[in-house]
Parts: C-alpha cells; structure tokens; sequence
C-alpha cells in the first residue's frame, strides 16, 4: 500500500484522511480562539489580504475549499452580493457544521457541502459555466494527494477564473530558529492550555514543515493547469499566497 506523510510519521495513504479528521473533531469548537492566540491575531490579515487579492465582484461564483469555520466565505459572500453564490466545503463535518451555524447566526445562509477537495462533485468550468474563484486557506497541506486536489480546483475554474491558496509556507533563514521554537513549543503548550490537546497542535507544526515551499507549489500549480501563478509571501514567508489564474 502507498504511503504518505502525518506529520512527521509515515503512515499508510488510507489512513490518513481519517486521522487528519480526528484531528480537526477535536479542535473544532476551539479552532477560532486558537487561530487568534496562535497568530496573535495576524490570520485576520492574511485573510483580508487575500479576499482583497480575490477582488470578489458581485455576481460570481465562489468554492471555499477546506472553509472550516466560514472566515473567507462570509467576506467572499458580502461582496458576491445576493446575485452571487458563494459555496462552503469542508471535509470535516464537525468544522462544516461550526461554520454554517456561525454565518447563520450572522444572517448568511451559504450552501455548505461536506466533500473531498481530491474528488469535488462540481461539473467541468467552461466559459458558460463553473466557479470564478476557488480558496483553500490552510487547508492543502492536510490533504494526501496534493497534486489531484490542485487539479481539480483547476477543473472546476472558470477560464481565467483563480485560485487563491493561503498556507503556512517556508520562512526567511533568520526566521527559522525562533519558528521552530515558536511551533514545537508555544503552539503544543497552548493547544493543551485553551484547546485540552497538545498532540493535534504538535501535528500541525508538522504538518506546516511538511509542505511544500514557495516555489515548489508554484511548480505544482503550473503542472495542475494554471498558466500564471502569482506568490505573496507574508510574515516573511511564515504564510504565503500563491494566486493561480486558469488559462
């Protein structure tokens, strides 16, 4: 059988889509908290930064991919307007369901939609029809098979429709000491302070050192159907925003 990354440990392919969702049931109900003590509040601006890259108009056509608890998918959705469509996914029910009762509570009833970013149940994009935007924002480095859910995010695009992917990515050198303790130390420490679990975090440092740098997704985009990939690194390259665009 194939094998693939969990964090640092190799573990069977089949695997590891269960084991990812273990982790995200247990953080779910704590995820917004610990994304503000973790970042000190900077995902807000990576967040702004990209749905001001998106330049959302109103009328189209949104996938968030890996949405989770809906931050993209409402500011996605207040300038798509009542004539657009903005479409929340997750593969995690638990994260889903946080999402979708969040933007209810706020006025916002988004079609939400548990599925496989590697198999999206969306028709082909052509010129008629399909998605002008489509976001995963720290969601593809949990996914197995990088390469087939970047294909698909390309397959459901609109001609001269994006892609926005906002990950956790490579640092500047001088960066990198004070990273990794950053990640091996503060983050495990707080996940078992606010959040009762300090594996999941530990996971998730991992995961981040696991993924591919600037310049290897921006290869992988290209090979998934993109014929301009634009990258944005932010806090100097602790998080970075490659921006696709569909031949």
């Amino acid at each position: 059988m194939a094998q693939t990354h969990f964090g640092y440990q190799t573990i069977d392919e089949a695997e590891k889509a269960s084991r990812v969702r273990g982790v995200f049931d247990s953080v779910a109900a704590k995820y917004d908290v610990m994304n503000d003590v973790l970042s000190f509040g900077l995902h807000r601006a990576w967040k702004a930064y990209t749905v001001a890259v998106a330049d959302v108009r109103p009328g189209m056509q949104i996938l968030d991919i890996a949405g989770g608890t809906g931050d993209l998918a409402r500011a996605f959705a207040w300038r798509a307007g009542p004539t657009g469509c903005v479409v929340l996914t997750d593969i995690n029910q638990a994260m889903l369901t946080v999402g979708r009762d969040r933007l209810l509570d706020e006025g916002l009833a988004l079609p939400t939609m548990v599925c496989d970013a590697e198999h999206l149940p969306f028709p082909t994009g052509s010129a008629g029809a399909g998605f002008d935007r489509v976001s995963v924002a720290f969601g593809l480095r949990n996914m197995t098979h990088k390469e087939a859910a970047l294909a698909e995010m390309a397959r459901v695009l609109r001609p001269g429709g994006r892609l926005l992917v906002l990950e956790f990515s490579t640092p500047a050198p001088l960066l990198r000491k004070p990273y990794d303790w950053y990640s091996f130390g503060f983050m495990p420490l707080m996940g078992k302070l606010v959040a009762g679990d300090a594996e999941s975090y530990r996971y998730l440092a991992e995961s981040i050192r696991m993924h591919p740098d600037q310049a290897t997704l921006k290869a992988m985009m290209q090979q998934a159907g993109f014929g301009h990939v634009d990258v944005h690194s932010l806090a100097g390259g602790i998080v970075a925003l490659h921006v696709g665009i569909k031949c």
